[in-house]
């Protein structure tokens, strides 16, 4: 099966970890990451899509995503 996730978060080191750690468990880069303006809380937020192929699995929208 293919997972997809989108990653967000602050504009800062919490979210560039996230993303390491989700290449370091095998997940890949899908795309470019976006960035917008949060004008409630001042701050920059990113996005990052990545996705993963695990084989012998099948999907369910019950799994938790981070954990495969």
């Amino acid at each position: 099966m293919k997972l997809y996730r989108l990653l967000t978060g602050v504009d800062d080191a919490a979210f560039c970890h996230k993303v390491t750690l989700a290449l370091n468990k095998g997940w890949e880069l899908a795309g470019s990451p976006a960035y917008a303006f949060n004008a409630k809380t001042g701050e920059m937020q990113c996005a990052q899509p990545v996705t993963k192929t695990v084989e012998g699995k099948d999907y369910h929208p019950d799994m938790k995503l981070g954990e495969q």
